[in-house]
């Protein structure tokens, strides 16, 4: 295996198939071996990683730790680029209350769930929780992992819980559903979306690309 790998982290759970297919396709051209990986040492040889997930947070959070790979995955996020996704964004940050699990602690802030039972949207429809579809993003932030993608382009979601980063320099992207929330969160060399790349089109595979070349 070459140094040059980008890690796509397996202890369990989350869209693991989807996520590798988009990170292969962008890889080409680019000297980078993708792997999906459930062995610590192989996380910790990969010059960058992604943390794909999706289902329960606190299952998440448990299966990373019985795989051993949470060591693993908290070095990375100490050295190397890091990409989350969806419910693999929500783990780094302190706090969710989903079941009341406290996450990687990586990006300081909680992880709350929609309260928009009752409440109507313009068309008069009601909002629905998991909030599933299509929706403009706005860059809140410069971030290389933005190049060439336009500010307000689509991504798609499926989440009923949203981050609440303490800090408004972690948040790099929002999106409105209900109000305005974070959607995407970086500090130093991490980036992490709470939609899901891989399902989003030209615009996702480009992020993927564009972490696959980024020197933070």
């Amino acid at each position: 295996m070459s140094n040059r790998t980008v890690a796509v982290v397996d202890y369990g759970m989350g869209n693991l198939r989807s996520v590798s297919q988009a990170v292969l396709h962008v890889a080409e051209g680019t000297g980078l071996d993708v792997i999906i990986t459930s062995r610590p040492e192989e996380v910790r040889a990969a010059e960058r990683v992604v943390l794909p997930g999706q289902g329960a947070m606190r299952d998440c959070m448990r299966d990373l730790a019985d795989s051993g790979l949470r060591e693993a995955v908290l070095e990375a996020a100490a050295s190397k680029p890091l990409m989350g996704v969806c419910v693999g964004m929500q783990m780094l940050l302190d706090h969710s209350e989903e079941q009341d699990t406290p996450g990687l602690g990586l990006i300081p802030g909680r992880v709350r769930r929609f309260q928009l039972e009752g409440r109507l949207q313009a068309d008069g429809s009601r909002f629905k929780v998991p909030h599933m579809g299509w929706n403009q993003v706005r860059q809140t932030q410069p971030h290389p992992i933005w190049a060439g993608v336009p500010d307000e382009a689509y991504f798609y979601f499926v989440h009923s819980y949203y981050a609440v980063p303490e800090n408004a320099a972690h948040s790099a992207g929002e999106t409105d559903y209900g109000g305005s929330f974070t959607c995407v969160v970086a500090r130093d060399n991490i980036f992490a979306s709470q939609f899901h790349p891989e399902k989003s089109a030209a615009h996702g595979l480009a992020l993927y690309r564009n972490f696959l070349l980024w020197k933070p």
